[in-house]
């Protein structure tokens, strides 16, 4: 049995930017700000290496990590918490053509280490078990897909169209996990 919700939803085309080493949160910070000025970008998903808030094994198991990464982090004007090395940055976008921009984005951008960008389905485009076990039935459409079991705090939604303030002008609709 097809959901007539699912079926009607459009997919939007998505790109993956993959970085060859992994960035620390002042590069991702730098690339975010320029990837949120591109008009057409609906979200943003990031991934890698998580920078723990506390030693997870070893003798300073349970201490808080002192690290010297800055993990706070300013996108278009919102703080963002991102606690992460990113190696992957995924956008899903509202058309093909936006992925030209991107490129070209990245190719101003990436100056000291390479990069390469994938196409093709990085973000489920109709709501998981997950989404259901997190949200159930209800899930917002702009959450799908994006959901980490185990985050126990939402993630960061920067100018929703329901939000329209200044913020919304510099990034349009663009949604960012950490």
């Amino acid at each position: 049995m097809c959901d007539e919700s699912s079926a009607t939803q459009a997919t939007y085309p998505q790109i993956k930017i993959v970085s060859i080493r992994m960035m620390k949160p002042e590069t991702t910070e730098k690339l975010l700000n320029l990837v949120v000025k591109v008009p057409g970008v609906r979200r943003i998903l990031l991934r890698g290496q998580n920078i723990p808030k506390t030693v997870p094994y070893g003798p300073a198991r349970g201490i808080e990590n002192k690290t010297n990464f800055k993990t706070g982090v300013s996108v278009a004007g919102t703080d963002v918490d991102i606690r992460l090395m990113v190696g992957d940055v995924i956008l899903e976008l509202e058309e093909p053509s936006v992925a030209d921009r991107i490129k070209e984005t990245c190719d101003e951008f990436f100056t000291n280490f390479g990069f390469y960008i994938q196409k093709g389905t990085f973000i489920k485009p109709s709501p998981s078990m997950v989404d259901y076990a997190k949200y159930g039935p209800n899930v917002e459409p702009e959450l799908v897909g994006m959901l980490d079991p185990k985050r126990k705090d939402r993630m960061v939604l920067l100018g929703r169209h329901s939000e329209r303030s200044g913020l919304a002008n510099a990034c349009e609709n663009n949604m960012l996990e950490g």
